[in-house]
C-alpha cells in the first residue's frame, strides 16, 4: 500500500519514528496550500518540512538552492530513499540538462533542485507554467537579505514566484536570521501573510570553546590529537595563504587535510570537496567560501583559527558540526590581531555607511561572545532572541569557569596611556609604554618621558594585551584603521577614567596547554557501546565505505553513523529487526539490509 499521510511517509521513506518540533505543523500548512517561513537550526530537520509535502502533493516541488554541493547531496540522499528527485545546475552537460528538463516536463519528479539563476531564465519560467508545481521551497533564505551574512543579489528576483504563481504554496527556510533579516525575508519574498515557525537556535550537542590565541597551530594540533585524531572536521582561516599553510602543516602532522578557497581552480575545489564528502576522517581547511549547504552529518568538529565577522557567521559555520545530533566541538583561537584585522576589513570595505554601522554592531557582538565570562550558549542564543534559562554545562565557561578580577585601576592606566600618546598608536606600542620598555619607537616619540611610562610594570605583557582587547570589546576603546590600527578613546571611556564605573576583566588562562574539556568521538561512542558493539560499528563503517564507492555516493547517504550505532547496539537478526531503526526506510531496507545483516551475523556475540 502506498503511504499517503505525513507520518507514513516519515516511517516508510525516511525511516524516522516521529516528527520533531514544528515539522508536522509546517508540513500541514504546505499540504493545505499555505505559505511558511521556517527558522530552524542546522541539523534540525528543515528539509523534511518540504520533502514530505513534495511527495504528497500533486506535481513537482521546485527547490531553490544556492549551491551545487547542497543539491547533489540532497538528491543523492532522496534517490537512496526511493524518492524521485533531480537537479539542474552547471555541473550537468547540455545533454544531461536536456534529459532532466524533459523528465520534469513529463512529470517524472517529486522534487527538482535548481539554482536561482536557472530559475530566472525565461525559458525555465515558461516551462514551470506548463507543469503542475507542488510547491516552491527557498532554501538558505537569509541570502535574500542585505542585512544577512551571505547576501546574494540573485535572490532578490525570487519575488517573481509570488507574482506568477500566486496559488502555489511557498516555504522559505534558514538556520540564521536576526529580526532585521527575518523582516527582510518576509518583505522581499512577499511572505507577510506566511505562518512563521521558529524552532529555537540551540544546538545542545555542540560544545562551544574559545581559547586565547598563543600559538594557534600548536593549540589546534593539541585539540585535534587529543579529541579528534581520526574525525572529519573543518578548520576555518581568514586568508587563502593561511589556508594553504595550515593544510600543508596538518598533513605533515599526519592528518589528511585538504585546502579549499576561491584562489583554487574550480576543478581542485570540487575534487577536494568531493573527497571530504565521500571519505572518512578528512579535514578541510577553508575560508568562508566552503561549507554552506554541506550535508555531511558526521562532521565532529569545526575549528576557527581567526575571528568570524559576526555571530551569524560563527553560528552558521559551527552549525556544520554534529548535524547527526551526536556530540561535536566548536573550537576557536582568538586574539588581538583578530580584532585589528576585522576592523581593517570593515573600514576598507565598499559597503555603505549604514551597512558598515550594522557590521560594526555585529562585530562588537562577536567580540562580546569571545570575552564573556557567562555561559557562551546563553550569550549566543540571546543574540538571536532565544532564551536559555540556565547555564548549559557544555561550553568552556561552564565546564571550566573563568575567574574575574576587579580591574578599574588597570583600565584607567590603559585608557590614560591611550590619551597621553595622543590616540595615535596600536596595541604593541601601548603595551611597551605601560611596561616601561625603552624601544626605539618609544624613545623616538619621547614616550619614555610620559607619566604613564612603566606604570604597569607589575603586570605581564599578555595581561596588558588582554586588558586592551577587552576594553575594545566593552566599547571603551575603538580601533581606528584609518590611523593604521591606533586605539582611540570612546565616549564610554570618560566614566572609567573619572572612576565612576567599576571594570571587571576576565582572567587570562594560564598559557601552559589547552584545557581538555571535550571528549573524543571514540570516547563518546565507548560510553554508549561496549567493545563488541564498537567492533561491529567499525566493521559496518567499512562496508558502508565500500558500498558508497561502488555507488559513487557519500557514505552518509547510505546510513548515518547514528544508524550504524543503533544496528551495533541492537544487533538485528533478521530484516524485520532492521525495520524501525533510525534512518532505515523501506527502500534502504530492501537495498542494503541483507548486506549489513551479513556483517552482524559475522560478529556473533
Amino acid at each position: 500500500m502506498i503511504p499517503r499521510t505525513p507520518i507514513e511517509i516519515l516511517h516508510s521513506v525516511f525511516g524516522y519514528s516521529s516528527f520533531r518540533g514544528h515539522q508536522e505543523a509546517i508540513i500541514r500548512k504546505l499540504l493545505d496550500g499555505q505559505d511558511a517561513l521556517v527558522l530552524m537550526p542546522t541539523g534540525g530537520g528543515k528539509s523534511l518540512c518540504y520533502q514530505i509535502p513534495a511527495i504528497l502533493r500533486p506535481g513537482t516541488a521546485i527547490v531553490i538552492s544556492p549551491l551545487i554541493a547542497l543539491m547533489q547531496d540532497q538528491v543523492a540522499a532522496l534517490s537512496e530513499a526511493g524518492v524521485r528527485a533531480a537537479y539542474l545546475n552547471s555541473s550537468l552537460s547540455f545533454a544531461e540538462a536536456r534529459a532532466v528538463e524533459g523528465a520534469f516536463l513529463a512529470g517524472k519528479y517529486d522534487l527538482l533542485y535548481v539554482a536561482p539563476e536557472r530559475l530566472m531564465m525565461p525559458a525555465f519560467l515558461d516551462n514551470l507554467q506548463r507543469c503542475k508545481i507542488a510547491l516552491f521551497a527557498i532554501d538558505e533564505a537569509h541570502c535574500v537579505s542585505q542585512w544577512g551574512h551571505d547576501f546574494r543579489p540573485e535572490y532578490l528576483k525570487l519575488d517573481v514566484l509570488h507574482e506568477r504563481f500566486p496559488s502555489v504554496p511557498r516555504i522559505a527556510l534558514t538556520a540564521t536570521a536576526d529580526e532585521a533579516t527575518k523582516n527582510d525575508i518576509k518583505k522581499r519574498l512577499h511572505l507577510q501573510n506566511a505562518s512563521v515557525f521558529e524552532a529555537g537556535f540551540d544546538r545542545p550537542n555542540i560544545q562551544y570553546r574559545i581559547v586565547e590565541k598563543q600559538s594557534p597551530k600548536k593549540q589546534l594540533l593539541q585539540f585535534l590529537q587529543t579529541e579528534h585524531p581520526k574525525d572529519a572536521g573543518i578548520v576555518y582561516c581568514l586568508s587563502r595563504k593561511s589556508v594553504d599553510e595550515t593544510a600543508a602543516w596538518l598533513t605533515q602532522q599526519g592528518f589528511h587535510a585538504l585546502p579549499y578557497h576561491a584562489g583554487l581552480t574550480n576543478d581542485v575545489r570540487q575534487k577536494n570537496q568531493e573527497y571530504f564528502l565521500r571519505n572518512e576522517g578528512v579535514i578541510v581547511v577553508a575560508t568562508i567560501a566552503f561549507g554552506m549547504g554541506i550535508d555531511k552529518p558526521n562532521v565532529r568538529f569545526v575549528a576557527h583559527l581567526d575571528l568570524p565577522k559576526s555571530i551569524e557567521a560563527y553560528y552558521q559555520e559551527t552549525g556544520r558540526a554534529g548535524r547527526d545530533g551526536l556530540p561535536a566541538n566548536a573550537w576557536m583561537a582568538y586574539g588581538l590581531q583578530d580584532v585589528i584585522i576585522q576592523r581593517q576589513m570593515l573600514t576598507t570595505g565598499n559597503a555603505s555607511p549604514e551597512q558598515k554601522r550594522l557590521e560594526q554592531r555585529k562585530l562588537d557582538a562577536m567580540l562580546g561572545l569571545c570575552e564573556t565570562t557567562l555561559c557562551r550558549r546563553q550569550v549566543l542564543l540571546k543574540y538571536f532572541g532565544d532564551e536559555l534559562n540556565e547555564a548549559c554545562h557544555n561550553c568552556d565557561t561552564c565546564i571550566s569557569p573563568i575567574d574575574k578580577w576587579e580591574g578599574t585601576k588597570a583600565a584607567q592606566m590603559a585608557l590614560s596611556c591611550v590619551y597621553r600618546t595622543r590616540e595615535s598608536f596600536g596595541f604593541a606600542h601601548l603595551v611597551d609604554v605601560l611596561l616601561g620598555n625603552e624601544t626605539e619607537k618609544v624613545v623616538r616619540f619621547f614616550h619614555h618621558q610620559l607619566s604613564v611610562f612603566g606604570v604597569g610594570r607589575d603586570m605581564k605583557a599578555d595581561i596588558w594585551r588582554s586588558v586592551l582587547r577587552q576594553l575594545v570589546a566593552m566599547g571603551h576603546l575603538q580601533v581606528d584603521m584609518e590611523a593604521f590600527g591606533a586605539l582611540k578613546l570612546t565616549p564610554k571611556s570618560v566614566s572609567v577614567m573619572k572612576g565612576e564605573e567599576v571594570i571587571h576583566f576576565r582572567a587570562l588562562r594560564k598559557p601552559t596547554r589547552v584545557t581538555k574539556v571535550g571528549k573524543s568521538s571514540h570516547a563518546v561512542r565507548a560510553q554508549e557501546m561496549d567493545n563488541d558493539a564498537n567492533t561491529l560499528f567499525e566493521a559496518m563503517k567499512e562496508l558502508r565505505l565500500q558500498l558508497s564507492r561502488e555507488l559513487s555516493v557519500p557514505p552518509y547517504v547510505i546510513f548515518h553513523d547514528r544508524t550504524l550505532m543503533e544496528i551495533a547496539q541492537n544487533k538485528p537478526r533478521s530484516l524485520e529487526d532492521f525495520r524501525g531503526l533510525y534512518g532505515v526506510g523501506e527502500h534502504k531496507l530492501s537495498r542494503y539490509g541483507a548486506a549489513f545483516l551479513k556483517v552482524v551475523e559475522s560478529h556473533p556475540f
